[in-house]
């Protein structure tokens, strides 16, 4: 039998910790003298004490761990523990070195231009959305406005009920910039299901994954998030993957003072 230091040196776990494995039914001593409470250990619970620092080095928790001691001489149960968590640790493997580069960029994007972080860069996906949409060939970009009149003015006949959360947003259809002639389609997300109209076609938009930033302020500010937007996607590995678009959380239609506007600009990507 091995006092509680002793077996405490030659498992490599402390007095604290072997006391706290005793309390939680991990690691029970053989005995426990009932006069002096010292607690003695056989040393035949060595080998778990070695399992059970192996599976902490791995990543497990403690309870998780009591259940693994319970089916460790089973290989094939074994390995499935050890294989749900291969996959678990992977993800967090894949989620760091998304986060270190994420900083190695942002590092790199400071100390070329002090302004670099004026607009926040973030990945995220649009979930998918039911939306009311039209699309047209305007003369121009400052005409969008058309689009949204003939939106609201051939949808309010049916009394429609906003999504949730309800996205309002401009799509840039256009391969590269034009001076006129543009491909624009606006959509507003909504609940429920309606007729199409003259115009007004209704119709679901699939999930998206899409790098945006978010500012407030006139559309004048738009080119400058756009290139934060660009230089991010750019430096973190992505590509371009359809047309970009406008999400506006605060428009012309809620206040007509443009420091009060809220707009997203938004580039679908993917993964090189």
């Amino acid at each position: 039998m091995l006092k509680i230091g002793d077996f405490s040196k030659l498992s490599r776990i402390s007095i604290r910790m072997l006391r706290h494995y005793d309390e939680i039914g991990l690691l029970v001593p053989k005995s426990i003298d009932s006069f002096t409470g010292y607690r003695y250990y056989g040393e035949d619970q060595l080998p778990v004490a070695g399992r059970i620092n192996c599976l902490k080095d791995m990543g497990f928790g403690l309870s998780v761990i009591g259940e693994i001691l319970k089916i460790y001489d089973d290989p094939q149960k074994l390995a499935e523990f050890l294989s749900v968590k291969q996959t678990e640790v992977k993800a967090e493997a894949e989620l760091t070195a998304h986060r270190l580069l994420l900083l190695e960029t942002a590092i790199k994007r400071l100390r070329k231009d002090g302004t670099a972080m004026s607009y926040n860069v973030t990945l995220k996906t649009l979930p998918e959305r039911y939306v009311a949409s039209v699309r047209q060939i305007i003369p121009a970009y400052d005409y969008e406005g058309r689009l949204w009149h003939v939106l609201m003015k051939e949808t309010a006949p049916l009394n429609m009920q906003d999504g949730e959360p309800c996205y309002t947003l401009a799509i840039f259809h256009d391969a590269e910039y034009k001076e006129n002639d543009v491909d624009v389609e606006v959509q507003k997300s909504v609940r429920g299901s309606y007729p199409n109209t003259e115009h007004v076609v209704f119709k679901t938009e699939p999930p998206v994954l899409i790098a945006s930033a978010t500012y407030k302020g006139g559309y004048d500010k738009i080119d400058g998030v756009s290139e934060a937007v660009a230089n991010w996607v750019r430096d973190n590995g992505y590509d371009f993957n359809g047309p970009f678009f406008n999400i506006y959380h605060v428009s012309p239609h809620e206040t007509q003072n443009p420091d009060e506007w809220v707009t997203e600009v938004c580039y679908p990507v993917k993964k090189k």
